[in-house]
């Protein structure tokens, strides 16, 4: 079979080595790790990583299968096409917004951002004693005006009662 790119998802309850045993048993299967994301939800596990390699993802599932024994842990493979080119291209920003929870913020703050023609690579909400805090990677498309943008973003915070903050990431820090 030939080489390709298996997005493997796994959810489930936490505990300590399940890291561990996943990627041992797709470093079995000669798969390489490209790109990984892995955390914790209210204490639930939840894991996407992209793997190389010569297996099905038929083939990954049935390697994975003995770690979702119990039922703790829900795990996933599905083979990926070519990546979409995107017509980002601009410089990376990082966008901040917090303040008091409410419905609607996520929603609020990134259909701005789509408007706006900027990617989100990268996104990360906690809620911690009633303050939500949305943290997020942004790829703005080439030519956008970041104070177009900005502005934006602020009516909308001032709209949902938070605070927000986009600043330029230094290209030497990616």
């Amino acid at each position: 079979m030939r080489e390709q790119i298996i997005a493997v998802t796994v959810l489930g309850h936490d505990r300590p080595g399940i890291v561990a045993d996943v990627t041992g048993a797709l470093a079995d299967l000669h798969g390489n790790l490209e790109d990984s994301t892995m955390t914790l939800l209210r204490g639930h596990f939840a894991m996407v990583l992209l793997v190389h390699t010569g297996a099905s993802a038929v083939a990954v599932e049935a390697a994975l299968r003995p770690l979702c024994a119990g039922g703790s842990l829900v795990i996933n493979a599905r083979v990926l096409g070519d990546p979409a080119l995107s017509e980002a291209g601009g410089p990376p920003y990082a966008l901040r917004v917090h303040g008091a929870d409410r419905p609607g913020i996520v929603a609020t703050i990134t259909a701005v951002v789509a408007r706006h023609g900027a990617n989100i690579v990268d996104l990360s909400t906690r809620l911690v004693d009633g303050l939500y805090v949305l943290t997020a990677e942004l790829q703005l498309a080439k030519g956008a005006s970041v104070v177009g943008l900005e502005a934006e973003l602020k009516g909308a915070a001032d709209e949902l009662g938070v605070e927000v903050h986009l600043s330029p990431i230094d290209d030497d820090l990616l």
